[in-house]
């Protein structure tokens, strides 16, 4: 189970870097809208009419558009049919799911730089009419980055506090057992949501307050370990040599609590995808344009009582599926370290 957690985690975290040189939609936070195909069901498919602007075509940068994609240099309309008279190219526009008599436009086919593609929406459309399964991946972006950022905040406080009220112990060690009780005493999501309001809306005050809440776990799982080690020989060793009590924590002690903490950072992950979801769905998290997981399910959420459920359901099988994938390979790297076994 643990080698299929890693394959499930890696197939994210390459979906993540690849972003949008393989969304369908690779505009800025793929959030190409058109109203006239909204909600449309998996698998739709349209033409489109593009009519390229010279003017607006630019040069595309690879790590640039990896990063954050790149402006459409054309105007698309989604159209139900097209047809040629001399050099004259008419096309009916779309309206809804049958022919209509929709509105028929022409253009001029030797001044127009255009073109006829069709589209396939392989996970439908929102409401909006954007790719679902490009916000899908992009969205995958904010839910790993936040994980990673949060892991590593969590981490810098949770060991240095640890080590420190470990290693020194007495006042020290209760001052700080004092604060890692106060904290711990708060229900984690009324925290998360405290430090928001006090921090604001957006992608980075997301990273630090899901961080800010996570090191009390690191904390008390540091402090127990280092509580063991700190008499053992090698430490007394060190202290006989003159060596400084930094150098004594950060060489001699912290590697050997390393698995430990190993385990409860996979577990924390899955617990900062959770809590990032759970902010972006009470409006808390990242702002629109910007996709994420818990920002799509609660602008789809009205259609589970309606006809297309589906569009809550995939980023809550998306969320479900990568949380399980991290507390399967925490569980793992348990069992793997477990002196016993």
């Amino acid at each position: 189970m643990a080698m299929l957690s890693l394959f499930i985690i890696g197939f994210f975290v390459l979906i993540a870097i690849l972003g949008y040189t393989i969304t369908p939609d690779q505009t800025p936070f793929a959030n190409q809208q058109y109203l006239e195909i909204a909600a449309k069901k998996p698998g739709f498919k349209i033409d489109f009419l593009r009519i390229y602007d010279s003017e607006a075509t630019q040069k595309k940068y690879f790590f640039k558009h990896l990063a954050f994609g790149t402006k459409n240099p054309y105007s698309s309309t989604p159209i139900y049919r097209h047809w040629e008279k001399g050099d004259t190219l008419f096309y009916e526009v779309y309206t809804g799911e049958t022919i209509n008599d929709g509105e028929v436009l022409r253009l001029n086919k030797k001044t127009t730089n255009y073109k006829i593609k069709k589209a396939t929406y392989y996970l439908g459309t929102d409401r909006y009419g954007r790719d679902m399964l490009s916000q899908l991946m992009i969205g995958s972006r904010v839910s790993l980055s936040v994980g990673i950022i949060s892991i590593i905040i969590s981490l810098l406080i949770g060991v240095s506090l640890g080590s420190i009220a470990a290693y020194y112990g007495k006042w020290v060690d209760n001052l700080i057992m004092w604060l890692i009780n106060v904290v711990w005493s708060i229900p984690t999501i009324l925290l998360v949501i405290a430090i928001t309001f006090a921090l604001g809306k957006g992608f980075w005050q997301v990273f630090v307050a899901v961080g800010l809440t996570m090191w009390v776990d690191v904390a008390r799982v540091v402090r127990g370990q280092i509580l063991s080690i700190k008499e053992k020989e090698f430490v007394e060793a060190g202290r006989a040599l003159g060596f400084r009590d930094s150098r004594i924590i950060i060489k001699h002690i912290l590697p050997n609590v390393v698995g430990a903490t190993t385990v409860i950072t996979a577990s924390n992950f899955a617990t900062a995808i959770l809590q990032e979801a759970g902010l972006s769905f009470l409006g808390l998290g990242v702002q629109p344009p910007m996709p994420s997981w818990g920002t799509m399910i609660r602008e789809n959420y009205g259609y589970i009582i309606l006809d297309a459920p589906y569009m809550a359901i995939i980023p809550g099988l998306a969320i479900m599926i990568l949380v399980l994938a991290f507390i399967l390979l925490g569980s793992g790297l348990r069992e793997a370290m477990d002196v016993k076994t």
